[in-house]
């Protein structure tokens, strides 16, 4: 959950910005319903369907002789909308004389408005003239708005499914003009000074400004967080027109954002905190703006003071905030509910120093609910009149109890219960097992008053529903009324009763629960004591609200409500002005002293307040003086908070928190500079005491002196430890200790390149880097000064997006060793990259840094292989089929030149030649298509290995002797070029045995090596080869040999190895076309016999048992030539046929080398 401001019961009203936000109803037809100081918040209230009529109490109320016939009443019927279920009743004008009505019948299978009716009364509301006609017939209207700094201005929005307009009216509602609008408005902001001005919210995240009152709209910026757009302060931001926003941007992720509300454009706006932030953490309230942000789990809130820059909000160390909500800043401080990691379903209460930034708490476990749009509402209960004084629900073991302070959070204590019930019995209650416990709860009709009242006009007195007993009870409550701050009280009900203040709190005015129909209400002149009843309907009443309008010299009350679900709207106009005969005079007054259970000292001072004199029939006004003297008192322990970092102990002194460092400023202190050092103590904020404690509680102020750099911190401007290539990378330094001013600060950006500066402060709001390579860098402050020096590093993981990946694997490999498998990425990514591999059916994948693995597959066939490559947010895969046999034969592929102009160079090109060369082969030599491979190479030129397996069922000794044969075979035909294919009409591709071999592609050997190495290996050993052959040539056994430079002798027929010796064989055949030509038996008439073939002398890499004997062709002395099929056919007379190849082969001692 995001930082946000809580519902919190404040002075009568939800505690939100002045200018408020205007909810719209939203499109399932649930009514949203808020209160607001300007009266500027849409207030819908759903008409109640008809309970049982359980009356008023029939309470014996002591008269309190005040002449309550003479208040004048009228009545009013909104005749023929008895089925619009929802109203909306406003005042209008600068004197009030007008009030708008807007009825409406919402259907909640449609989703929509399917009638509305607009009403006006130009006497107070004694008479209502329908005016639908003035606002065009066909317009079906939804929702009505009055502008708080101009109530002659009105705005009416229509039903968007119907027709997307807005009415507008500058004359109270007597005439409108419509104007078109293309979006949806979900809410609107009216700026708290400019009457033109407002913000406008649409239900696709869009926020629009006007500053001609809605005629024309610009749009101010996209991806905007609801309820999280705040229009400019007077004297805090630079700009009137200024707005805050909380934004997404395209990469998804929350930013802060101001600008100006017409000037918008992406050039035109401000970051004024460059990191990321958390969705729906944006609080914009009176001189502060809070922002969270989530880092690993764990949450950092900050905060700007008076528009300065932002500041991490020190909580106490082991607090370790689930959430946070900002409950009060309007006193130069302040308090915010915080749940701990220990609370799930409490709050703490904590107050903060003037600039927010260092908090204490002040209550644990406080009671928190959810209101019906979901909002946390916290009771804290915040008295108005009274500095200092706070109300709070707290969770004591397994009973809720209601708590007081008078010095804003430093003490608290129970409150008194009455002793004598509404009855006149006495109650049996004794503190501390006993006492009064209030309900601190939010009306959701905004026209009906909450559970608990106070006035700032009206010090002292507090009106609450609650109940007398253990704890908190919500099921036998009454309506407890104290006239002293919560030192004594009374009970004036025993039932549920809604109560309004009248005459700025001069008088109370009280009616029965909304669910009851009445036709009584209450009326008292003396703070509740006595109480007169009056009638002011002749028929019981289902009241669903009652419309007033505070802080005015307006005297009217309308109450609005039905008799039955079926009938009219009813509305009673109320004028209670002639309870006031005249204006109150100096000696209608009496003083009053404010204390707390005698104390007369509340938060530092004496006070002294006027009241009236009880059942004097005068009118207080609004700007009568309340305060008739304060004067300060002696410093004493009461008057003081511990510090932050500081506990209160059992004696009731402030010690160090084992976490603090009381050695350490808190603040940065510079050498040469002063800091004040806290004693364990703060004076609570607004505490107006004198002497006494003061100077020995007070901080003290000491020289800074120079210390050892400590505390040091290194993170990027989005705490990320990733970034893009390419991109800036803003990295903060911060120093916790340390006099900033004569220590430097040494970058390492762990790329070659480093920075230096010679202090902190010219830092500013962060050191800026581009890395043009991608990989894990370790980047290094180093802090030092004369005391000393600190370090500190972190490992940033610089990518770029992985566009491919390409896995390269053995077409075969060998049961029970080792294989080589690598993944090649393109652009590169070292040390960045993760890679996840399957093998065959594993559900589990192997997880490794680098692109290249091992693994042994134990079981013979075909395994698939898939590989993936997670790089930032990219992920991308590959896979292969690798066949697994016991042993195998392999030769390398060389093709004709006039392939290469066609090699596009992919995957799926080399796998189709590869197919073609399978199946010619297959053909062309009468052999198993299924035991056949040919893997082509990508690269230039093109080179391909063919692999030939063994017959499953065949003894190993068979299998190797037939394999070796049948390899004979496939050269043979390699080198007549019989091997050809078609790869465009006018294109034909010879394929024959490569000379040079590539690096080999499969380990038949223990110990595995990597592919480049190998390959060099190889190289090298070819190299000494033609020179151990060229030296020797005539002292070798089994090798023939003949150079192009003795053409005209004869080969010398050197004497062979015994038969058991193991040894390679390279035949050689020469250059010039000495060959028989081959046929094929199946196809005498073969019309390649007729072409002339020059063969490309080649080096097989194979190990046999017994030497393969030399092709005939290439020598005169030699016996007469076997053709492909004479070996054929001895094969097969072998083995009974074609189908008898396959015996076990043993493996070749051939090192393994993954194709790149």
């Amino acid at each position: 959950m995001g930082l946000s401001r809580v519902f919190l019961l404040f002075y009568s009203v939800t505690l939100l910005t002045a200018n408020g936000v205007l909810p719209r109803e939203g499109r399932d037809g649930l009514i949203v319903r808020r209160m607001s100081t300007d009266g500027g918040r849409m207030q819908w209230r759903e008409k109640r369907s008809a309970g049982g009529d359980r009356g008023v109490h029939a309470m014996d109320r002591q008269r309190g002789g005040v002449n309550v016939s003479s208040i004048r009443t009228s009545s009013a019927a909104l005749t023929g909308d008895s089925a619009h279920s929802q109203v909306r009743v406003v005042w209008a004008g600068h004197n009030n004389s007008v009030i708008l009505i807007l009825t409406k019948l919402f259907d909640f299978n449609l989703g929509t408005v399917t009638e509305s009716s607009l009403w006006r009364s130009v006497d107070f509301g004694a008479t209502y003239v329908k005016i639908n006609d003035r606002v065009i017939t066909r317009t079906m209207l939804s929702y009505m708005y009055v502008c708080p700094t101009n109530k002659r201005k009105v705005l009416i929005l229509s039903d968007p499914d119907v027709e997307s307009s807005l009415l507008i009216s500058s004359d109270e509602g007597a005439t409108f003009q419509k104007y078109s609008i293309d979006f949806y408005i979900m809410s609107f902001l009216f700026h708290p000074t400019k009457e033109n001005w407002i913000l406008a919210y649409s239900d696709d995240q869009k926020l629009y400004s006007s500053v001609d009152f809605g005629r024309k709209w610009i749009l101010v910026h996209e991806r905007v967080t609801p309820g999280r757009f705040y229009w400019a302060l007077s004297g805090l931001d630079k700009e009137a027109d200024l707005v805050h926003i909380e934004a997404q941007t395209h990469a998804g992720l929350m930013q802060y954002v101001t600008c100006q509300a017409q000037k918008c454009s992406e050039g035109n706006r401000q970051y004024p905190f460059s990191s990321k932030i958390d969705t729906n953490s944006l609080v914009v309230q009176d001189e502060y703006i809070f922002l969270q942000l989530t880092t690993a789990g764990r949450t950092t809130y900050f905060v700007s003071f008076q528009r300065g820059p932002f500041k991490h909000i020190q909580l106490p160390k082991y607090c370790l905030p689930k959430d946070m909500h900002i409950i009060s800043t309007d006193d130069g401080q302040v308090l915010a509910a915080v749940q701990e990691w220990n609370e799930n379903d409490t709050y703490s209460l904590y107050v903060s120093d003037s600039p927010g930034v260092y908090f204490i708490r002040s209550l644990p476990n406080i009671r928190t609910s959810r209101g019906a749009a979901g909002n946390l509402i916290v009771d804290v209960y915040k008295v108005g009149g009274v500095n200092g004084m706070l109300i709070a629900n707290k969770k004591e073991g397994h009973q809720m109890r209601t708590f007081v302070t008078y010095n804003k959070g430093q003490t608290w204590s129970l409150l008194p219960p009455p002793t004598k019930d509404a009855s006149g019995l006495d109650i049996s209650c004794t503190m501390p097992s006993c006492s009064l416990h209030l309900h601190l709860l939010m009306s959701e009709n905004p026209y009906i008053p909450d559970t608990v009242l106070t006035k700032q006009t009206a010090p002292g007195l507090i009106i609450a529903r609650g109940n007398v007993g253990a704890e908190l009870s919500f099921t036998h409550s009454g309506i407890f009324i104290t006239s002293d701050a919560g030192n004594t009280w009374r009970q004036v009900f025993e039932e549920e009763h809604s109560v309004w203040f009248l005459d700025n709190g001069g008088a109370l005015m009280a009616v029965t629960q909304t669910s009851v129909p009445t036709q009584d209400l209450w009326i008292s002149m003396d703070e509740g004591r006595h109480w007169d009843r009056f009638s002011f309907s002749s028929t019981p009443l289902f009241v669903d609200g009652v419309l007033m309008e505070q802080d005015t010299q307006n005297y009217i009350i309308t109450f609005f409500g039905h008799f039955s679900y079926l009938s009219d709207w009813q509305l009673v106009k109320i004028d209670y002005s002639p309870l006031f005969r005249r204006r109150c005079t100096e000696g209608d007054f009496q003083t009053w002293q404010l204390h707390n259970k005698g104390e007369v000292c509340v938060m530092g001072q004496k006070q002294v307040f006027l009241k009236r004199r009880p059942n004097v029939q005068c009118a207080v006004g609004v700007n009568f003086p309340r305060v008739v003297s304060t004067e300060s008192c002696i410093c004493t322990l009461y008057d003081f908070e511990c510090d932050y970092g500081f506990e209160r102990q059992m004696s009731g002194r402030c010690m160090p928190a084992f976490w603090h460092d009381t050695h350490t400023p808190v603040h940065a202190c510079s050498q040469g500079h002063t800091y004040l050092n806290s004693t364990g103590y703060r004076r609570v904020h607004s505490n107006n005491c004198n002497e006494g404690l003061k100077e020995a509680l007070s901080p003290r102020l000491q020289q800074c002196e120079e210390t050892p750099p400590s505390g040091l911190q290194l993170q990027t401007s989005n705490t990320l430890l990733t970034a893009n290539l390419g991109t800036n990378v803003t990295f903060r330094v911060t120093l916790q200790h340390g006099d900033s001013m004569s220590t430097s600060l040494h970058l390492d950006f762990g790329d070659g390149i480093s920075v230096s500066y010679s202090n902190f402060s010219r830092l500013g709001s962060g050191i800026r880097h581009v890395y043009r390579t991608s990989g894990i860098f370790r980047v290094t402050a180093h802090a030092q000064n004369s005391q000393g020096s600190d370090l500190t590093s972190l490992y940033l993981h610089v990518i770029s997006p992985v566009e491919r990946i390409t896995l390269s694997v053995p077409v075969v490999a060998i049961k029970g060793r080792k294989t080589n498998l690598t993944a090649v990425v393109w652009p590169s990514q070292p040390r960045t990259a993760a890679f996840y591999w399957w093998f065959s059916n594993n559900t589990e994948p192997l997880v490794t840094l680098e692109g290249s693995v091992s693994h042994t597959f134990l079981e013979e066939g075909r395994h698939l292989v898939v590989v993936q490559v997670s790089a930032g947010s990219s992920v991308l895969q590959d896979s292969e089929t690798i066949t697994v046999t016991d042993f195998f034969r392999s030769l390398l592929l060389s093709f004709s030149p006039n392939l290469e102009e066609h090699n596009p160079s992919v995957a799926e090109w080399r796998q189709d030649v590869g197919r073609v060369v399978t199946a010619t082969l297959s053909q062309v030599c009468a052999f198993p298509e299924d035991r056949l491979l040919v893997s082509v190479f990508p690269g230039s030129p093109t080179a391909a290995e063919l692999f030939i397996l063994p017959e499953k069922k065949d003894s190993k000794a068979r299998a190797d002797e037939q394999l070796d044969k049948m390899l004979e075979v496939f050269i043979n035909a390699l080198n007549q070029n019989l091997i050809q294919f078609d790869l465009k009409p006018d294109t034909r591709i010879t394929v024959s045995v490569t000379q040079l071999t590539l690096a080999p592609l499969v380990d038949s050997s223990a110990l595995p090596s990597g592919s480049a190495a190998l390959m060099l290996v190889s190289l090298a050993f070819v190299g000494l080869a033609v020179f151990f052959i060229y030296k020797f040539k005539r002292k070798i056994p089994w090798i023939h040999v003949q150079t192009e430079d003795t053409h005209e002798k004869e080969p010398e027929m050197i004497s062979a190895v015994g038969p058991g010796q193991n040894t390679t064989h390279t035949p050689y055949t020469p250059r010039k076309n000495t060959h028989t030509p081959y046929t094929p038996r199946n196809n005498p008439h073969n019309p390649y016999t007729s072409q002339k073939t020059t063969h490309i002398p080649f080096t097989t890499r194979i190990s046999t048992r017994t030497p393969f004997p030399s092709c005939p062709a290439a020598h005169s002395q030699a016996p007469a030539p076997r053709t492909t099929c004479d070996m054929m056919e001895e094969l097969e007379t072998q083995n009974g046929g074609a189908g008898g190849f396959g015996e076990r082969l043993r493996s070749r001692e051939i090192p393994n080398c993954t194709n790149v």
